[in-house]
């Protein structure tokens, strides 16, 4: 019997990217906490990983109207920023919460190592049964 490998790492390959995109938006947000005006920004994890996973989410698809209109054809899994709404609102117009900020790096830290450690058992296992373990 064929082995799969899409079915047998499930989402989790996909998970590890966008855990692995997701520090770098949030350490913007962190680092730019002081600056006036600037919106805290991030990924809907939830939707991204739907639309891996074969499953739209629950936005509007866009249809072309004409051959020559451009194809929305990003790369795989390119995470669509969004801005977050503020907590506490200041009065320079900066949406940055630092607690949240920290807070949501170290759950995304979090989260990439138990994706990591159920792709590295996933691995294991699947050599133990090519190796006939």
């Amino acid at each position: 019997m064929p082995i799969s490998f899409e079915r047998a790492f499930s989402v989790h390959d996909d998970a590890l990217l966008l855990r692995g995109r997701r520090p770098s938006i949030l350490a913007a947000n962190i680092a730019n906490a002081d600056t006036p005006n600037y919106k805290a920004r991030d990924i809907q994890f939830a939707d991204m990983l739907r639309k891996a996973g074969g499953q739209q989410p629950d936005r509007i698809v866009l249809a072309s109207t004409h051959r020559n209109h451009i194809a929305p054809q990003a790369g795989r899994l390119q995470p669509a920023l969004l801005y977050r709404n503020p907590l506490h609102p200041s009065l320079d117009g900066n949406s940055v919460d630092s607690h949240v900020e920290q807070t949501k790096f170290s759950e995304n830290a979090l989260m990439f190592q138990t994706s990591f450690t159920f792709l590295n058992r996933k691995v294991q296992g699947l050599m133990k049964a090519l190796k006939g373990e």
